[in-house]
């Protein structure tokens, strides 16, 4: 991972999610299908891209905790401490969630989230300033892929604009823990 963004490759993923987009890029697990979170039709391609069966629901990036309760509309006080102090991509899977594209949250009303810690996606978040979805870069069903290399044709073909940074960088391939968080504090693990 390279710490040095380019500005151009910035601005063309910025235009595209503005645009409503499908954008291939890294993250701080594995290469992921992003878009605008709060716009339902752009999460619709997400879906079909994917052939992925709507009663999933999909996980958000965000750059910081300051913005979750702009999302979630009852955060437990242990859940910035679980950011603040976890050392790897922690999902957290939070009831109750809001100001997103309805096709984004499951049906039960909760939403993954994830404060990212990525140069590329920071950045990208900070400048764009709504959260952006993240997903495996894969048809569903099919094994996730480990790097750029490993992603199908059929992806890269199907979204509009593909990420230049770190696209060389070999990962080890792991997707983040997910956890699911009770508006009471209780948490289950759902991915280790």
């Amino acid at each position: 991972m390279s710490a040095f963004v380019d500005r151009e490759d910035l601005n063309k993923a910025l235009e595209t999610l503005k645009a409503g987009g499908l954008i291939l890029y890294p993250t701080d697990t594995i290469w992921g299908i992003g878009c605008d979170a709060t716009n339902p039709e752009a999460v619709e391609k997400v879906f079909q891209l994917k052939g992925r069966d709507k009663s999933k629901s999909l996980i958000v990036l965000l750059h910081n905790d300051n913005q979750l309760a702009s999302y979630v509309n009852e955060i437990p006080d242990v859940a910035y401490q679980l950011i603040e102090y976890t050392d790897k991509p922690l999902t957290i899977v939070y009831s109750n969630a809001k100001n997103l594209a309805p096709n984004a949250i499951a049906e039960d009303g909760s939403i993954g989230i994830r404060i990212v810690k990525h140069p590329f996606c920071e950045q990208l978040l900070q400048r764009f300033r709504k959260p952006i979805i993240s997903t495996s870069a894969n048809i569903s069903g099919e094994p996730t892929a480990k790097d750029f290399d490993e992603i199908a044709e059929e992806i890269k073909a199907g979204v509009d604009y593909i990420v230049e940074y770190d696209r060389h960088v070999k990962t080890d391939g792991k997707s983040s823990t997910i956890m699911k968080l009770d508006p009471s504090g209780k948490f289950e693990f759902i991915r280790k």
